[in-house]
């Protein structure tokens, strides 16, 4: 299994203080130490071309809107329906917490 080749104490140490994350100014700064910016957009690349791709969105439209090329799209695409399943995962988190987020903003 891909995952498998991941897993060592490095790694986990890495995944150990993402998680300690408390909140997006922390996470903005723990990735500007951490990665160029490049690297960081290019990770929300994917993220975005996955969630155009879950969506419906054509690979013409993806790739317009946000600069993806058609080789990260398939890459994406691959992982969406043969990975971990890990896109879905994170995209209906974020999902469900924006829906939270219009509740709760409707109910103050």
């Amino acid at each position: 299994m891909q995952i498998d080749k991941l897993r060592g104490r490095q790694v986990d140490q890495l995944f150990k203080a993402i998680l300690s994350l408390r909140d997006l100014e922390e996470c903005y700064r723990f990735f500007d130490d951490l990665c160029t910016v490049n690297e960081i957009q290019s990770l929300a690349q994917r993220l975005e071309v996955a969630r155009m791709l879950r969506e419906g969105y054509t690979y013409h439209k993806i790739e317009t809107e946000t600069g993806a090329s058609t080789a990260t799209i398939s890459r994406v695409k691959r992982c969406l329906n043969y990975g971990n399943d890990a896109y879905a995962m994170a995209l209906d988190r974020i999902k469900e917490e924006e829906k939270q987020h219009a509740k709760e903003a409707r109910n103050a």
